[in-house]
């Protein structure tokens, strides 16, 4: 798992993250992972190893961007890049007509600023509508919607609740939401995963 996280371009994922908020990452989980993770949000068990060494090969390639964002935003916090115990992901299963409202994360000084987002459904065949959105609100501007483009199996990483954004007079807080729209037909199974110490 760690080779497959070192493998991505790292650079131009940072960028993005601290353009819009987001960005997609693919190809870390195969069929089988898929097919493993989707059965767990059906019935609760106990998660793979694989999933504690995915949060913490991804906690070590965006502490960077986090620690970047909380020296921005002038908080004195450093996160370091060790995950010890990260928090048990949270199971997202939406039948026909659910969908998650617009929320933010915790914007506590402690708390890692990014979280992800992996769905576990394909898009057209096991569900419709279902996208993820996010929203951002920039100070006197109204709030920008974004639709994120998600296949089975991919990862999204956003800003939890605040991130810098660099302005003419320098950096300045941008709020993000997150949310998943209504789910037409089918059933769209996911998974929120933080990559917080667990309490």
């Amino acid at each position: 798992m760690g080779a497959r996280v070192a493998g991505l371009d790292w650079t131009d994922i940072a960028a993005q993250l601290n353009t819009e908020g987001w960005a997609v990452l693919s190809g870390l989980l195969d069929a089988a992972q898929i097919q493993a993770l989707a059965a767990l949000c059906a019935r609760p068990g106990p998660w793979p190893g694989w999933v504690a060494a995915l949060q913490a090969a991804l906690r070590v390639r965006l502490t960077p961007v986090a620690n970047d964002w909380h020296a921005r935003l002038m908080r004195p916090l450093r996160h370091p890049a060790t995950l010890v115990h990260g928090e048990d992901p949270q199971p997202q299963r939406l039948p026909a007509g659910a969908d998650l409202p617009l929320q933010h994360g915790s914007a506590h000084a402690h708390a890692f600023p990014l979280q992800l987002g992996i769905l576990l459904s394909t898009p057209g065949a096991d569900f419709t509508g279902g996208a993820m959105v996010l929203t951002e609100q920039r100070p006197r501007m109204q709030s920008r919607p974004m639709v994120l483009p998600l296949r089975c199996g991919d990862i999204a990483v956003y800003a939890a609740a605040e991130r810098p954004q660099a302005g003419a007079r320098g950096d300045y807080t941008v709020r993000m939401r997150h949310g998943i729209a209504r789910v037409r037909s089918g059933q769209r199974l996911g998974l929120a995963l933080r990559l917080d110490e667990s309490a």
